[in-house]
């Protein structure tokens, strides 16, 4: 189809309704803002970090006294690994490193086979039709915490899993989510009183790694199969309305009170697939109802370990 570009579509609707063109990012707010910087480690101590951006510029940013990093586990930022790739969370300008994840990676999809060759077992999941398959290594040290909030390592159930990457494996660390006790098929139906009418919709919102690094945008679950091109859309616990590629939302993390506005880029199947809550700063309402980039989950105050929040959802 033409104009599928997600790009093409915002400048395309602007036009048509007399609107200037929005630029994706967070809305001002009176609090700091966070800014998310990626990249590989080329040199770090404990009060200095080099990394080689995706742009190939060289960004030196200072280690607060306060400032924690995440590889696996918590480590001391300055004991990261030169060469490894790195999510930041900055502020004064994006200058003063607040938090570090190191080869992080997030892995969510349909368990299709599981091997058990060895003590560490081997999940391959479907994760979508436009975002293929994967291989997960589920280590034996980190099977027992997995499997309390994910008991099934079964053909058919979702997995949701937060760990790192190693040698190009992804090395499931921590359970994401509860694993929904349904198969992936078994989605349960929205509320029968949705109307289709709320200015704002809450539930969680989540984040996914398949994203271009330095993409702001969300994937979104009620999005038409033709114009999606993914024959698993359209489906949701939550009671949303279809948009189309390009629509821009206006995200608010409803725990740190900051919010962005960003446009649909992807098909968020999998994300509807998941009716569970997000318990950080309370109890969400049920069912995921955005799927955000690591820059722009983390710019809304996001950790990218705990894997969701608390989120309002409108048109931008």
């Amino acid at each position: 189809m033409p104009y599928r570009s997600a790009d093409r579509r915002r400048a395309l609707a602007a036009a048509a309704l007399g609107r200037t063109v929005q630029e994706p990012g967070p809305v001002s707010e009176e609090s700091e803002p966070f800014h998310a910087i990626s990249g590989t480690v080329i040199d770090v101590s404990p009060h200095l970090i080099v990394i080689d951006t995706p742009d190939g510029h060289e960004e030196r940013l200072v280690i607060a006294p306060w400032a924690t990093a995440w590889r696996g586990e918590a480590v001391n930022p300055a004991d990261l690994p030169v060469g490894a790739n790195v999510i930041i969370k900055a502020l004064r300008s994006g200058r003063v490193v607040d938090r570090i994840w190191a080869d992080i990676t997030r892995i969510t999809g349909v368990i299709q086979a599981v091997g058990t060759e060895s003590k560490d077992r081997t999940l391959e999941l479907h994760c979508g039709p436009h975002r293929g398959r994967r291989t997960v290594v589920v280590p034996y040290r980190a099977s027992g915490r997995l499997q309390v909030r994910h008991p099934k390592f079964e053909p058919g159930y979702l997995f949701d899993a937060i760990g790192v990457r190693e040698d190009g494996v992804a090395h499931a660390r921590l359970p994401a989510t509860s694993q929904p006790p349904y198969r992936w098929t078994a989605v349960p139906p929205p509320p029968t009183g949705y109307g289709g009418v709320q200015s704002r919709i809450s539930g969680t919102a989540t984040w996914s790694d398949t994203f271009d690094v330095e993409e702001q945008g969300v994937a979104y679950p009620m999005l038409e199969r033709s114009d999606a091109a993914c024959d698993d859309a359209g489906i949701s616990c939550t009671g949303l309305p279809y948009l189309a590629l390009g629509s821009m939302l206006n995200v608010r993390n409803v725990c740190s009170g900051r919010t962005s506005v960003l446009p649909v880029v992807a098909c968020g199947c999998l994300a509807g697939r998941f009716c569970d809550r997000c318990l950080e700063c309370g109890t969400s309402p049920r069912g995921r109802i955005v799927e955000l980039s690591p820059r722009s989950f983390v710019e809304l105050g996001g950790d990218l370990t705990a894997g969701c929040f608390n989120a309002r959802v409108g048109m931008g």
